[in-house]
């Protein structure tokens, strides 16, 4: 799988921008600013739908523009796709492929596949619990799709039950009445079913992570180690474990759910469930946020990443494999590792500032960005 042809509108710096591209390395320089990461920001939004730096569409639409476009052809067993998004701030975006309206943007996700690793990805591993479910999540949409569909139909449920318990909340406190827990009771279910799903998907997704993130550290670093995820939920019953089955797994969320539901209602929001749980990293027996040095914590983050590109090769396809200015914040040893276990990708994107940056191990294609026009391939 790879990026042949990349065509922005309107989108971050570029008025407009085409960039052809081939299999194997691309390598794009440009000092700070020039609109390098924009152009693989762009081939990551294509399969995911989301920016790794901003949390909305806004801020990728040009300046005083109305929309912008996104156009990439991927080619996937020599037959070519062509996927095109519209995003419209304000107004929902649109989606076409092959030429012919998509249904709903979420339509395009699976054609393109990505596992992007950047600055700001730093915060897997010092970051909040949300970054890592973020991480978890993103990784089970792109090995199946439909997974957006329950990740967005939990996130629904949630909002629905979280209002009802802010409005059960303030009745208690305001009238000094107890609250009618029937309907909660009905939302409680609807959550528990969501839930289920979407956690018993992330309990598969940890076992499968759990020896590649341990080979990856491994093979980046010598230092620290081992490197060691682990699941965990405040619906897991104490001193015990979650079961994988999803029906196991809708008693375990109602059961704490109900002995959770004083706190629920003096709080005014959902307490159990995947939305609070944690993906807990520990490095050589010690948690890695609060105790792993600045070069253990880039090796952690960069296993995670290097463990989602190996399950997602084992699918079937070479994912399109994104380093955005990561060289710069390493150390020459780790840049050699690092360059030694993903050269031999389908498509690997670099950006970098200086031709330094990148290891000779990664020689391809080269681009230079300069304010908003690229040159070269």
């Amino acid at each position: 799988m790879y990026v042949s042809h990349l065509q922005l509108a309107d989108f971050r710096s570029y008025a407009e921008a085409l960039v052809e591209l081939r299999p194997g390395v691309s390598v794009f320089l440009g000092s700070n600013g020039q609109g390098k990461t924009n152009l693989v920001e762009a081939v990551g939004y294509v399969a995911s739908l989301g920016s790794h730096r901003v949390s909305s569409d806004t801020p990728l639409v040009r300046q005083g523009a109305p929309r912008g476009i996104v156009r990439a052809k991927v080619v996937r067993d020599e037959r070519s796709m062509l996927v095109e998004l519209e995003l419209n701030p304000g107004r929902a975006n649109r989606a076409r492929i092959n030429r012919a309206p998509a249904g709903r943007p979420r339509d395009v996700l699976g054609i393109l596949r990505t596992v992007l690793f950047a600055p700001e990805d730093l915060a897997l591993v010092k970051g909040d619990p949300g970054d890592r479910r973020r991480f978890l999540d993103d990784l089970l949409v792109a090995r199946s799709p439909r997974m957006a569909g329950v990740r967005s139909d939990y996130d629904r449920v949630l909002k629905q039950r979280n209002a009802l318990l802010k409005s059960a909340s303030g009745r208690m406190f305001r009238q000094r009445s107890a609250p009618d827990l029937g309907t909660l009771e009905v939302w409680d279910a609807h959550l528990a079913e969501k839930g289920a799903e979407l956690l018993a998907a992330r309990l598969d997704l940890v076992a499968e992570l759990t020896p590649l993130i341990a080979e990856a550290y491994a093979g980046l670093t010598d230092s620290g180690g081992p490197a060691v995820p682990e699941y965990r939920s405040g619906a897991a019953p104490e001193g015990g474990s979650l079961p994988r089955d999803r029906i196991q797994l809708v008693e375990v969320l109602r059961t704490a759910m109900a002995e959770a539901r004083e706190r629920e209602l003096q709080r005014g929001v959902s307490l159990v469930g995947p939305h609070r749980d944690e993906l807990h990293l520990s490095l050589g027996g010690l948690p890695a946020k609060g105790y792993a040095s600045q070069g253990e914590s880039w090796s952690y983050a960069l296993s995670l990443k290097l463990a989602a590109f190996e399950l997602l090769r084992a699918d079937g396809d070479d994912p399109v494999l994104i380093l955005d200015d990561v060289f710069a914040e390493l150390d020459g040893e780790r840049r050699r590792r690092l360059a030694a276990r993903v050269r031999d990708a389908e498509q690997v994107l670099v950006t970098a500032a200086v031709p330094e940056d990148v290891p000779a191990e990664l020689d391809g294609a080269r681009f230079e960005v300069r304010e908003g026009v690229v040159e070269g391939g």
